[in-house]
């Protein structure tokens, strides 16, 4: 959705030609003639930025931004000075200005600074109404993107079943969040919860933590000892990496899945087993079966109903919101008083691709929560690579085929490396860029 802005100028003509150009590339535009006027229908009407000249009959554009920002704090104001009028554009900045063009304006120029005080506000406004949203009542599957949306509502069908469960989904997604809300969610939610890593214990030890084991079953079995199976009797067994699973145990873990019995090692009878199965992976099980690392008829005795769970890079939307969580939770638990992001910390973790998905922005905001000194997490309370991210990603560098890029690629990420690099001043970037400035706005109209 484009910008409302509001022109504030007493020349007739220039308003003109302002609401003619902005109007043509998408923006909705309204002019007033005086401050007083402007003032006025700020009162009344909502705007995403003001567009004002600095000399200006009655009250000038410097008063007009102090009052704005008293009245309307948050709405940006972007003014326009006589060109090389550094001493005006200082006073405007101070009197709260959020940017400043010089005469003649160039469209391209208002337009691009339009969009990113547009977008400056947006992301203000949702960091305050996060701060200030009421804490939600604790649940395993938050966010309010489409993804996730639609990710609750497959839960909740698959949890009315007592089918197998399969959940895929990169390290970190939130797999074993979603094995507790269909636990939760079903018919067997009054029993226990039981997970169980196949990649964190080692191969010897494995079958004797699942399946259980009789008192001198081998060396150390100096007492009988119930396995996880029969643990998770009239509850959910989660088995989580079930790609790690021993190729050895994979027969012995589908007879029980087939029989609905277990034995413990050393037994002589099979105890019965009554729990709801739910495996998780990162793996590519298709391919492992392909390969012979997975059982064929193991694989198809679990993959009965499938829930792919979206990593975080998929649904940025929930990224703040997450966060936000978080901090609350984080600062409650450590006693710091500690409400929420700014606005430069929020940017920053919005650009972040998230690799490590919800486990890697929880630590990074317990993280942030404990070393901060402020009221709210700043970029310099973020580890490193993610103040730092896409600063140093302009090249690549390194022999692996599937990293490099188009050349084309290359320059996009470069024009865009030099915007940042000067805050997005045009006239700068095509100096260092060693182009005109046509030719930058093409370039940046081909990176977009």
């Amino acid at each position: 959705m484009m910008a409302r802005v509001l022109v504030v100028e007493d020349d007739a003509e220039m308003a003109a030609v302002l609401r003619e150009r902005l109007a043509r590339r998408g923006y909705g535009v309204a002019v007033e003639t005086s401050s007083e006027d402007a003032l006025e229908r700020i009162a009344g009407e909502d705007f995403d930025a003001v567009l004002t000249d600095v000399r200006m009959r009655g009250i000038d554009g410097i008063v007009l931004c102090e009052r704005i920002g008293a009245s309307r704090p948050g709405l940006p104001v972007l003014v326009i000075t006589a060109f090389g009028d550094l001493e005006t554009a200082v006073l405007a900045i101070r009197a709260g200005a959020y940017d400043f063009l010089t005469k003649p304006v160039e469209i391209e120029e208002l337009a691009f600074r339009l969009d990113r005080a547009h977008e400056h506000r947006r992301l203000a406004q949702e960091v305050v109404r996060l701060r200030e949203l009421a804490p939600a009542p604790a649940s395993e599957l938050d966010g309010e993107s489409s993804e996730m949306v639609r990710l609750r509502e497959l839960v909740a069908r698959v949890a009315a079943s007592d089918a197998p469960v399969l959940v895929l989904g990169e390290t970190g997604a939130g797999k074993e969040r979603v094995a507790r809300a269909i636990h939760r969610l079903g018919a067997r939610s009054a029993g226990p919860f039981v997970a169980v890593s196949c990649a964190a214990m080692p191969e010897h030890l494995i079958e004797s933590e699942l399946f259980g084991h009789e008192r001198g079953a081998f060396t150390d079995a100096h007492s009988a000892r119930a396995g996880m199976l029969a643990q998770a009797n009239g509850g959910t067994l989660l088995l989580d990496e079930i790609g790690e699973l021993p190729i050895s145990l994979q027969p012995k873990l589908l007879r029980v899945l087939q029989e609905r019995t277990v034995r413990p090692l050393g037994a002589s009878r099979e105890q019965p087993f009554d729990a709801r199965v739910i495996v998780a992976t990162h793996r590519d099980l298709d391919a492992a079966v392909e390969e012979g690392r997975f059982r064929e008829d193991l694989f198809f005795r679990l993959d009965v109903l499938r829930v792919q769970v979206p990593p975080l890079r998929a649904r940025s939307g929930d990224v703040l919101g997450l966060a936000q969580g978080f901090v609350r939770r984080c600062a409650a638990r450590s006693g710091k008083a500690v409400t929420g992001l700014s606005r430069a910390a929020a940017e920053k973790l919005l650009r972040y691709t998230w690799p490590g998905n919800v486990r890697e922005l929880e630590n990074c905001i317990e993280r942030a929560v404990a070393l901060t000194s402020h009221d709210q997490i700043l970029p310099e309370d973020l580890p490193e690579r993610i103040r730092d991210y896409g600063r140093r990603d302009v090249l690549v560098a390194g022999d692996d085929l599937t990293e490099l890029v188009p050349l084309q690629e290359v320059e996009q990420r470069y024009v865009a490396r030099v915007m940042e690099a000067v805050g997005g001043n045009k006239t700068l970037a095509a100096k260092i860029l060693g182009v005109d400035r046509k030719t930058l706005y093409r370039k940046l109209g081909q990176g977009e």
